[in-house]
């Protein structure tokens, strides 16, 4: 759907099952006519989509992209974004840290990330002018920090440099890709808690410290472009995907996190709409252990729940998962905030919340000055929600995609 006010609107398909091109198509066709039909009947439908490295290698063979790019024409659908996140099983697996495998150290992520780009630049479609909408690729903050030991900054500094440089292979791809296709298309990165990039002062640092030295020097030359040139074309293929659940965890307020951005001149690529847990902890401790229990009930196997509290000092302590924080919680603490993909159309659960107001905040944001043509919903943890809130996928799309429209 292209929204006036949202820019284009869909939902991550990666709440779907199907690691390989067959099993993930075929959820798709089960869901999506049906969700057309209740949200946008008389217009385009967007889908983010997400692939998995077996099913982009699928997919790109001829007959089924052919296949698709037919079947998303008769639904009236189309293609504007997709999550090269997650790149091998994401769903009925233990998926932790391996979600970050494999990282931008790898040429394994560089080709992953290529062929989701020639992908989508075939199913960008185009708008009432004849030239192709832009798309963009959300991807991971280049690695996990906890796989990696810091304590000497020659370390830090080759983990950078060389994260760095196969990112910048990819924005040479891109601009290739752009002169043969004329198609603009972004690499949108995903800070998330423990992500080598997780906050945005973080990727502002990697951005101006590593990206553009580094890209400046090596765009220009490759392309015959004065740096200015070069630096332009940089912050146009490399952009931020602002993950509402993950700037929420770390208490990053939206109109803070977009004034730092504009300031650099630094772009957001899309927003996933997404909510996470949070609640404030009494003085009695009664209530504590209730709202602390209340935590636990979401502590499950197959995701990271990162975990981020704030102490009464207001100093931010941050643990890899939530059985670490359930373990640690002591009286200094007075607020969890804790990475769990809830639904965003609820706002509490007993005696915790949802951080549904940021949401909030960046949908007034979007409304004042968009700064983004690009909105996905994104709530994959439907399989591992308890009992009491899973309901049927299409119905829960649904109701998550009204809520966004009417709010």
């Amino acid at each position: 759907m292209n929204n006036l006010a949202l820019g284009h609107l869909g939902y991550c398909t990666n709440i779907h099952a199907g690691e390989t091109w067959t099993d993930h198509f075929a959820a798709l066709q089960q869901a999506i006519p049906e969700l057309k039909q209740r949200l946008s009947p008389d217009e385009p439908f967007g889908i983010g989509l997400r692939l998995s490295n077996i099913a982009s290698e699928e997919l790109e063979l001829p007959e089924n992209l052919i296949a698709f790019q037919r079947w998303l024409a008769s639904n009236d659908c189309y293609v504007f974004t997709m999550n090269g996140f997650p790149f091998g099983g994401f769903h009925h697996t233990v998926v932790k840290d391996q979600v970050h495998t494999p990282d931008w150290t790898t040429e394994a992520r560089v080709e992953y990330t290529k062929r989701l780009f020639r992908i989508l630049s075939v199913l960008l479609p185009v708008n009432e002018l004849g030239n192709a909408i832009q798309g963009g690729v959300s991807t991971s903050p280049l690695s996990y920090r906890l796989w990696f030991e810091w304590s000497q900054p020659a370390a830090r500094d080759y983990i950078f440099s060389q994260t760095t440089q196969n990112v910048l292979e990819v924005v040479a791809d891109l601009m290739r890709l752009r002169q043969q296709t004329d198609r603009l298309m972004h690499l949108d990165l995903e800070p998330e808690p423990d992500g080598l990039l997780e906050t945005t002062d973080e990727f502002i640092a990697w951005f101006t410290d590593y990206l553009l030295p580094m890209g400046i020097e090596q765009i220009s030359e490759q392309f015959g472009l004065t740096d200015e040139q070069a630096e332009n074309a940089i912050c146009e293929h490399v952009r931020l995907c602002y993950d509402v659940c993950h700037f929420a965890i770390g208490y990053e307020e939206p109109a803070e996190v977009l004034a730092k951005l504009k300031e650099y001149g630094l772009r957001v690529g899309k927003v996933q709409i997404s909510a996470a847990l949070k609640a404030e902890f009494p003085d009695d401790p009664e209530g504590r252990e209730t709202v602390k229990q209340a935590f636990a009930q979401f502590n499950e196997p197959t995701y990271l729940h990162q975990v981020v509290a704030r102490t009464r000092s207001g100093d931010l302590l941050r643990f890899a998962d939530l059985p670490d924080a359930l373990a640690a919680f002591d009286d200094n603490h007075v607020e969890w905030r804790a990475h769990f993909h809830v639904p965003i159309f609820i706002s509490e659960y007993g005696v915790l919340k949802s951080t549904q107001d940021d949401i909030l905040a960046i949908r007034k944001l979007q409304a004042t000055s968009k700064f983004t043509n690009q909105m996905e919903v994104e709530t994959y943890t439907w399989d591992v929600l308890p009992t009491d809130l899973k309901k049927d996928i299409v119905d829960s799309i649904e109701r998550e995609m009204k809520w966004v429209l009417k709010n």
